[in-house]
């Protein structure tokens, strides 16, 4: 049974100084003065990749006004152009932030991770809150140039990193925070990912005419140039052709690999439960498929961060390319799910009362509090299915914790632990839910919970990890003069190269 609140204040009052408040998410408790709009009005917004994740990012903004869509890509960022069909369209961002200054409030960023940090700052510096998806950035510089930024133009921002609206990531803090575990010293996390090619071999020779839809020098931005290709054999596969419209994840100049996909959603939990602060070290302590341009295969990435207020030392483990969950010691067979499973069939059944008005529908499979007796209804279904392997673990001196993907179906391990249980009282704020967190941060609500006073020191540590898969050993890193210690090669990933004619501000 958990602690009651009072006990709780009592005993773990100086644990959790200095982390998340109860008020919200950032430096102020309210953003009214700096002048944002009424809550009452509806907000112009454009979006930089329009295509793609874009779309789905747009569309969680249902109700605001959609004006400027901006794609280096027609064919991709089609659907959306349809849907949109009286958005003003661009292929250069640059043309649109200058064309419809005055125009826009906000500006969603989803374009590939390698041109976050310049468009997000083109942005910001106009004055224009900003949305820009995970993993933030490509490189530890730009996180803190985007973070200083924020503060500097006093702009509503927020981080595609959809775990840190829901409820299982407050959950999994609040039962931590309440010593039900005990001191937290490991945790486990692992993703399925990459799904697209990594630690590819050589880059196809030669070049192929560039799609009239595409402009492919546009696409490329700051980083170094290279010919257009399909590429060869085997190419366009399930994400298209060699880099892009998707599979450019893996490559270096471009993306952040399976981190840079999946831990700022799967490692949410973590960062806000544990505080996580930055490490000391990282290191790639298993890769396969190592390459000279791409990310690798498959890997395992082992973070050490020293103890934190009255919060033990922890070491995380991260696992990459997973075709099943970790085998980790002390966990019971089958109890380690982090996802948990589902049953189409009563999902209809659900939504279908749900829709009769004779019942909520049931989100605890999905994000909601995990609920024991629908799990055990879900485990006896012979029509579930079981996730694909992502999740973590946490592992402390008196038990263990596990939540899915992005912090949902929290609960203790084994699960029989989850009869009767009941959740500590709250003590962090709710989100309205993850776009409407930013859309109420720009019309002068409190700060969205992954603004980059937050954002950016989580994917800082995340980047770091992503470092230490393009060298060799362990890396000490000192992060009050951002720099490692140990290595002068991994240093010089910090920050971006700019291709002549690009700057990261305008």
């Amino acid at each position: 049974m958990a602690l009651d609140s009072t006990r709780r204040h009592f005993f773990f009052g100086s644990m959790l100084a200095g982390s998340v408040p109860l008020g919200g998410f950032g430096l102020v408790p309210s953003l009214k003065a700096l002048g944002y709009k009424s809550p009452n009005e509806t907000m112009n917004i454009g979006a930089i990749g329009a295509g793609g994740k874009g779309f789905s990012d747009l569309r969680g903004c249902d109700g605001e006004n959609i004006v400027a869509l901006c794609d280096v890509d027609d064919q991709r960022a089609a659907r959306t152009y349809n849907t949109y069909e009286k958005a003003k369209r661009y292929k250069d961002f640059r043309k649109m932030l200058d064309s419809e200054r005055g125009n826009l409030d906000a500006v969603i960023v989803a374009s590939p991770d390698h041109m976050h940090g310049t468009q997000a700052m083109w942005a910001m510096q106009r004055g224009l809150h900003v949305y820009v998806q995970k993993p933030l950035v490509r490189t530890i510089w730009e996180a803190r140039q985007l973070m200083d930024a924020g503060r500097k133009y006093k702009v509503a921002t927020q981080m595609g990193n959809q775990g840190y609206s829901n409820e299982g990531t407050r959950q999994c803090a609040e039962m931590i925070w309440a010593g039900e575990i005990g001191n937290v010293t490991e945790v486990h996390s692992w993703t399925d990912r990459p799904m697209w090619p990594q630690g590819l071999a050589s880059v196809p020779a030669g070049s192929d005419a560039v799609p009239a839809t595409l402009d492919w020098d546009l696409w490329l931005g700051i980083a170094p140039d290279r010919p257009f290709t399909i590429g060869g054999p085997g190419y366009p596969n399930q994400y298209g052709n060699f880099y892009q419209p998707f599979n450019w994840r893996g490559f270096y100049d471009f993306g952040c690999g399976a981190l840079g996909d999946m831990a700022c959603h799967i490692l949410g939990a973590p960062n806000m439960a544990l505080r996580l602060g930055m490490p000391t070290s990282v290191e790639a302590i298993q890769r396969e498929g190592v390459s000279d341009f791409m990310f690798p295969r498959k890997s395992v990435t082992k973070f050490e961060f020293p103890a934190r207020g009255s919060m033990a030392p922890v070491t995380l483990y991260w696992y990459d390319g997973c075709e099943e969950t970790p085998k980790i010691k002390g966990v019971p067979d089958g109890q380690l799910l982090g996802d948990l499973p589902s049953s189409p069939r009563m999902m209809k059944e659900r939504m279908a009362a749900a829709r009769a008005g004779q019942r909520p529908a049931y989100t605890g499979m999905i994000g909601g509090s995990f609920d024991y007796e629908e799990f055990r209804k879900v485990m006896d279904d012979p029509e579930k299915r079981f996730p694909r392997p992502d999740g973590s673990l946490f592992v402390g001196d008196k038990g263990m914790i596990t939540t899915g993907t992005y912090g949902s179906g929290t609960r203790h391990v084994p699960v029989e632990k989850m009869k009767d249980y009941r959740f500590p009282e709250p003590l962090l704020s709710r989100s309205p839910g993850h776009y409407r967190d930013w859309i109420r941060a720009c019309k002068g609500g409190e700060p969205a919970c992954s603004n980059f006073d937050i954002a950016a020191p989580f994917v800082e540590w995340m980047l770091l990890g992503v470092i230490a898969l393009r060298v060799e050993g362990k890396l000490e890193y000192d992060a009050a003069k951002m720099r490692f210690t140990n290595n002068n090669e991994a240093n010089k990933y910090l920050k971006p190269t700019f291709r002549k004619g690009w700057t990261f501000a305008g």
